[in-house]
């Protein structure tokens, strides 16, 4: 072998593919001989992967071989308006043998709607929620891309707006963010990324971290000019020099004290939410709700308390099965038992296809979620390998998605069609 363990899972996040791909099949053969050890792996999955194709530490082949050896039996890549990584993460989950699904996350208008003006799923502004496509058929990789392409462009438009507005905010400390220089180094936008705020707020951290390298000094400026407030938590991990994740640390500070200072509603970005329906459905695309839930005493302690759908969650759902929504994902570990059985509730009523993925965007995230080991969310292990046996037979042809007519009218009953489609992944994967 030319390079170490070690070298060769530095060389995942290799500027270059190719390379990063070459990587991970050494590694694969390290596994193999022995000389790496297998992980222990149980049941878990993960539909909801972010890479560097929107916000992540990992790049797509990194984020598959993170998932592997922390036991997932399967993973899903999820980037914010990007499909650039799905081919990249498929490849990668061929080496490893990882089943592995493609999908994004988008947000769209539900303006004209009956949730015009409501706060839904998106803190940031009303009438816009966030959606996930799951289970993207291979055949639409390329019709998904020119789809997301004229989003990207205008969000580059309104991120050039919000760098001019945060510079506003820093220039009292002389500090001044350009979006060329700055921030789309950080991203992958030349190659069909996403940049998303946590880009430019990443950016303000980097130069944050090399402007006060002291950390006291950071903190006085945080607390100064900034007027943010620290947690004990928080100062805990940006006093500690050895800390690796210093950076993603203030950011998800930044993140939560600062973006509602310089955030601008997106406009333009976020498609109808009738088209983006009619779009999925053409293309054999699972589009999923994303439930958030009201946050009173956050069971992960990472939210503030806000209010979103749970007021009004039976009219939500109405409109989303009028508008031809197929499926429903949340996190286990997100919200309270009470709230999570009333959603699960209406999912049963609709007949809409419940997924799950713990959203994983910087590294101090555990890929594994713990919360679904609960034998309540035993049908999301089932969701998971019905969404590969869709994505794989749908990739074949479109008339055996899940959802397509002909699906449909052989097995009516959503249950019994989920396990169908599963069988189907498992045995292909050899998972009997």
């Amino acid at each position: 072998m030319k390079h170490t363990a070690s070298q060769l899972i530095e060389d995942l996040n290799s500027p270059q593919m190719i390379d990063r791909l070459d990587a991970l099949r050494q590694l694969k053969l390290l596994l193999d001989d022995g000389q790496i050890e297998q992980p222990v792996t149980a049941k878990d999955v993960n539909n909801h992967i972010h890479t560097w194709y929107s916000f992540s530490p990992y790049s797509p082949a990194k984020a598959v071989w993170m998932a592997y050896m922390a036991g997932l039996t399967t993973a899903g890549i999820m980037d914010h308006d990007s499909i650039g990584g799905a081919l990249e993460f498929t490849a990668a989950g061929q080496i490893l043998e990882l089943p592995t699904t493609v999908g994004c996350e988008i947000r769209a208008s539900f303006a004209g709607t009956a949730l015009s003006g409501k706060r839904i799923n998106n803190p940031d502004q009303d009438s816009v929620a966030y959606l996930a496509l799951h289970g993207v058929p291979h055949t639409e990789i390329d019709a998904l891309d020119a789809f997301l392409q004229p989003v990207r462009k205008a969000r580059g438009i309104r991120n050039r707006k919000m760098i001019a507005k945060l510079n506003t905010l820093l220039a009292p400390a002389g500090i001044e963010l350009d979006y060329d220089r700055d921030v789309l180094p950080l991203s992958l936008a030349t190659d069909g990324g996403g940049v998303t705020e946590r880009h430019l707020l990443y950016a303000l951290a980097l130069e944050l971290l090399r402007r006060y390298p002291a950390p006291q000094d950071l903190l006085d400026f945080l607390r100064g000019p900034l007027q943010l407030m620290v947690t004990a938590k928080i100062e805990a991990m940006l006093l500690d020099e050895q800390n690796p994740h210093r950076a993603y640390d203030l950011l998800g500070l930044l993140k939560g004290e600062l973006v509602e200072q310089f955030y601008i509603a997106a406009t333009d970005e976020c498609l109808p939410v009738a088209d983006v329906v009619a779009f999925a459905k053409a293309h054999g695309i699972i589009l999923a709700y994303a439930y958030l839930g009201d946050v009173g005493d956050s069971v992960t302690g990472d939210k503030k308390t806000q209010k979103f759908e749970d007021d009004y969650l039976d009219d939500l759902f109405d409109l989303l099965n009028q508008l031809g929504f197929a499926a429903v994902t949340y996190m286990p570990s997100r919200n309270t038992r009470p709230q999570l059985m009333r959603l699960r509730a209406l999912c049963d009523k609709y007949q809409f296809f419940q997924i799950s993925g713990e959203d994983i965007n910087q590294p101090r995230q555990a890929f594994v979620c713990l919360a679904m080991r609960d034998p309540m969310f035993d049908n999301l292990y089932d969701a998971a390998w019905a969404l590969i046996g869709h994505e794989r037979l749908a990739t074949d042809d479109l008339g055996q998605a899940l959802f397509a007519p002909k699906a449909i009218e052989t097995t009516p009953d959503l249950s019994s069609r989920i396990l169908s489609y599963r069988e189907h992944a498992r045995t292909l994967y050899g998972h009997i």
